[in-house]
């Protein structure tokens, strides 16, 4: 079942595989015996779905769930089911992936007003006078 991102996004399932693995910490004996913790793998770098400047912001925000084959990889191990931490995983790819679709505003260096600069060079002006006049009184001795 492919997955949906937006109305031109969709994954297939040959780019994402699914990994299922005993999860770490407590849990009694449900963590010796159950492999519930999963390991879910998408072929980012490869991905037909995705444009390149996706591809550019996605790699920034998968930071080091990035790997050097340009696959995104995601470890879930939250709750004690197999099926739930399945579709974590894959609300997080898909929620990843939104965030790499938004294509960031570029800022627009703007100049400071003429107020503003009256404003400084009077504020600094008056710090200077308030320093100045803490230095040794002369001639009274």
């Amino acid at each position: 079942m492919p997955l949906t991102i937006s109305d031109e996004i969709e994954i297939a399932d040959w780019e994402i595989s699914e990994n299922f693995v005993r999860s770490s910490g407590p849990g009694g004996q449900n963590v010796n015996k159950v492999s519930t913790a999963v390991e879910l793998r998408f072929e980012a770098e490869r991905s037909p779905a995705l444009p390149p400047a996706v591809k550019t912001r996605l790699r920034k925000l998968a930071g080091r769930r990035w790997t050097k084959e340009g696959a995104i990889v995601l470890q879930v191990e939250d709750t004690r089911s197999q099926a739930r931490n399945r579709e974590i995983a894959r609300e997080r790819l898909v929620e990843l992936i939104r965030a790499a679709l938004v294509k960031p505003k570029r800022r627009i260096a703007t100049k400071p007003t003429f107020g503003s600069q009256k404003r400084r060079l009077k504020a600094k002006k008056v710090r200077g006078d308030v320093k100045a006049m803490r230095g040794k009184v002369s001639g009274e001795e």
